[in-house]
């Protein structure tokens, strides 16, 4: 996606629209997106997978979520727009989370979304009801025990950006934890699950 300047395309119950452009018409939740989606437009398989199970995840209306390795924060948007009422992005790259707080001004959401340029420590000791990780499957191992901490119970993780080849390590880590997987998406190269805690 580095540096291609897309156009308004709709996923699930969202229409993204590059910032500047009219909405289309029709026009599902927008997320206003800066046009050159560096860090991630939603057209990706992963980032698809993710704004198609969100709408469905309950008890979204004025829940805290994080959006862990949030690059354009597009998660996070989608979170905001669904309801959330305060949304913590976290990525370890400053130009992402630059692109996330110009995105997050795009929405007009500042008073939902706060991004921070950190790694998971910057929001060690808070609890969220909605945990987004649309990462990598050697990170999401590692951190299943504080990503699985940090949910409050009865909250849920929806974890993305998973090789086919790991979907299974990453579902026996996080059911040995204690969730139930509730959704899920296997792509052509990825797998995304909602977990539950209990």
């Amino acid at each position: 996606m580095s540096g291609r300047i897309f156009t308004s395309f709709s996923v699930g119950l969202f229409s993204i629209v590059p910032a500047g452009d009219p909405y289309p018409n029709p026009c599902g939740l927008p997320i206003v997106l800066g046009k050159k989606g560096a860090f991630g437009s939603g057209e990706h398989e992963t980032t698809a997978s993710c704004l198609e199970i969100m709408p469905a995840i309950p008890g979204m209306k004025g829940c805290r979520a994080l959006d862990l390795g949030s690059g354009t924060g597009i998660l996070a948007l989608a979170a905001a727009r669904l309801g959330a009422e305060a949304v913590v992005a976290v990525d370890m790259e400053e130009a992402a989370t630059v692109s996330c707080q110009q995105n997050v001004a795009f929405n007009e959401l500042e008073n939902s979304i706060t991004a921070i340029c950190g790694e998971l420590e910057a929001v060690s000791g808070q609890t969220f009801s909605l945990v987004l990780a649309n990462i990598y499957a050697d990170i999401l191992l590692p951190l299943a025990g504080q990503l699985v901490g940090m949910t409050s119970p009865g909250g849920h993780l929806l974890l993305s950006g998973i090789p086919l080849q790991d979907k299974f390590d990453i579902v026996h880590c996080y059911v040995r934890l204690g969730c139930s997987v509730v959704d899920s998406r296997i792509g052509e190269e990825f797998a995304t699950y909602l977990f539950v805690k209990p």
